[in-house]
């Protein structure tokens, strides 16, 4: 395979059981396969330590601006996604394989973001709530105030239409 970041040819190599591809004595990039990069990720994964010194060539630079190719999929553009709610890094992801392209130093600077898993879901659930709480609250509301409305409706439609009709109930119908 071929590096997304500077062309040079991929380097297979094994870490805690899992084998990566590096781009030794070039940019020093990791391509991590569909759910392998969950296993380096966190501090405690004593794996990732030995990817974190990847050889690089000095005079190598990486253009962090531009699009990545996946260097598994042909013809395919990888998207740039936030591995956190922090924001601090910025990875590259295949959106046909899953495979995800980490540029020299962001598995370090992963690692420090979040201890365990737990905790960086609870990150998540907290900026989800910070940003989308009051939202879900009027909508959640506006619906209760609708339906309120549309019962309203259907209770004057009781003395036009006999006791057939029970709000909600019918097939077909808008209450």
């Amino acid at each position: 395979m071929q590096c997304p970041a500077c062309d040079n040819q991929l380097s297979p190599m094994e870490a805690g059981g899992v084998t990566v591809d590096i781009c030794k004595g070039g940019c020093g990039g990791i391509w991590f396969d569909n759910y392998e990069f969950e296993k380096f990720d966190e501090p405690h994964e004593t794996a990732g330590e030995s990817l974190l010194n990847i050889e690089r060539r000095g005079a190598v630079k990486d253009d962090q601006a531009g699009k990545h190719p996946c260097p598994k999929c042909d013809g395919i553009v990888m998207q740039r996604n936030f591995v956190s709610v922090k924001h601090k890094v910025e990875i590259d992801e295949c959106p046909m394989c899953g495979g995800i392209w980490l540029d020299a130093g962001e598995l370090a600077e992963t690692r420090t973001l979040y201890n365990t898993e737990e905790e960086r879901k609870q990150a998540a659930a907290t900026y989800f709530n910070d940003v989308f709480s009051t939202d879900l609250l009027n909508l959640q509301t506006e619906s209760q105030d609708k339906l309120a409305r549309a019962k309203k409706f259907a209770n004057m439609f009781k003395f036009i239409t006999p006791s057939y009709y029970i709000p909600g109930k019918q097939d077909g119908g808008a209450f």
